[in-house]
């Protein structure tokens, strides 16, 4: 699975509706309204690069009041789960 990690520009008055029209996407499974110099963070998850292409080019990018957008893919995933069952190896309660 290939994760994009995309910022996203919007039109201010808008971000709320951009923020759920860009969440009803296929492949995108979370869009969060974030402070800073971006208004939106979206999570895409796809099995292929194309596919990763397709929805932010074709769609997130078309979805009215999108200004601008920066696509991050990420090439190796931590996270706290991975992190606790590591260290939980040959610890016993």
């Amino acid at each position: 699975m290939i994760t994009a990690i995309v910022f996203v520009h919007a039109e201010t008055a808008r971000i709320p509706e951009v923020a759920s029209a860009i969440a009803e996407i296929d492949g995108v499974s979370e869009v969060y309204s974030v402070t800073g110099t971006i208004d939106l963070i979206v999570l895409v998850r796809a099995r292929r690069n194309e596919e990763i292409a397709d929805i932010v080019s074709d769609r997130l990018n078309k979805v009215p009041g999108v200004v601008d957008t920066e696509t991050h893919i990420a090439f190796r995933t931590q996270s706290k789960h991975d992190l606790e069952a590591a260290f939980s190896i040959g610890y016993e309660d």
